[in-house]
């Protein structure tokens, strides 16, 4: 289990992660999703044991993970940006990461490779971006560890390459019982592989919730009253956000929609209708709070 608590991280004056904690259960694969410099990256070097965190911790199975180097042997971590030694192919880094990692199977490795049509004698520089992914993939699952951390490994990949990565990840994750934290832009990707996921805003976790419990705890309501209806007269309701068109109002929800649901008919709507809010929607809730007028600004 992977459990972080309190993570702080500055790098001069900018603050990249404050006050973050989490925790990732085995067997469970965890979606981190946030804007280019939420510190998704920088939290997922922190767990990794990369960065010394300025406060806090981060644990796997109550081991810290910065101050215990035996801890990491069972965890790998994929970067956003891979880089391999010059001349270097799969070949020459599977004997470079079984000489760390005890775990290391060729066996796995050669099926891996094999799987995913990759030369293990071919140069990793002549490989595309998305074959350079796979291959850093299949190196760090021929590890076997434990903990895999992905900062957007699926970047680049052809629709079928991340079929066939995400089929294996989640059959990874049951027969290993792994944990798996996946950073990504690709909010299908996180909603078809993650059971759960985290939105990072403001350098720390703005929501943390089960994928299949997003429709359960949001939702919006679209709603047509017989006179115009202000903000004020919901207050019994948890609103995150307003949108009145005249008497046509629209408002997105936290909490029991069903709860929410009884408290807006008092107001007497002539409809209501009740929608599940969407991963889509509830990352741009959660993510942007800028409404920008762009023709005031080209006028």
């Amino acid at each position: 289990m992977i459990e972080v608590k309190g993570l702080t991280k500055k790098f001069g004056d900018f603050t990249a992660v404050k006050d973050l904690s989490m925790t990732v259960d085995d067997g469970s694969i965890y979606g981190l999703v946030g804007y280019n410099g939420a510190g998704k990256t920088t939290l997922l070097k922190m767990i990794a044991g990369v960065y010394k965190p300025d406060e806090g911790a981060a644990f796997i199975d109550g081991r810290n993970t910065y101050t215990d180097p035996e801890v990491r042997v069972n965890m790998f971590y994929v970067p956003d940006d891979i880089m391999f030694a010059a001349f270097s192919t799969i070949e020459k880094m599977a004997k470079f990461y079984a000489g760390y990692y005890p775990t290391f199977s060729y066996n796995t490795l050669d099926k891996l490779c094999d799987a995913f049509g990759l030369d293990k004698k071919a140069k990793l520089n002549s490989f595309s971006k998305g074959m350079q992914r796979q291959a850093e993939m299949i190196l760090g699952m021929s590890v076997l560890p434990s903990v895999l951390l992905l900062d957007e490994s699926f970047d680049g990949l052809d629709p079928q390459k991340r079929s066939v990565m995400n089929r294996m990840l989640v059959d990874y994750v049951a027969e290993r019982n792994c944990s798996v934290i996946i950073s990504s832009h690709n909010l299908h990707e996180i909603s078809d592989i993650c059971d759960r996921m985290a939105l990072i805003n403001g350098k720390s976790i703005a929501l943390d919730c089960g994928v299949d419990d997003i429709g359960s705890e949001r939702c919006s309501f679209r709603m047509v009253f017989a006179r115009e209806i202000s903000p004020e007269e919901l207050s019994g309701v948890e609103v995150t956000k307003f949108k009145a068109d005249g008497k046509i109002v629209t408002v997105s929800v936290k909490g029991n929609p069903d709860e929410a649901e009884l408290k807006l008919r008092q107001l007497e709507p002539v409809l209501i209708e009740r929608f599940p809010l969407t991963i889509e929607e509830l990352f741009l809730e959660e993510m942007e709070d800028t409404d920008y007028d762009f023709k005031e600004i080209f006028a």
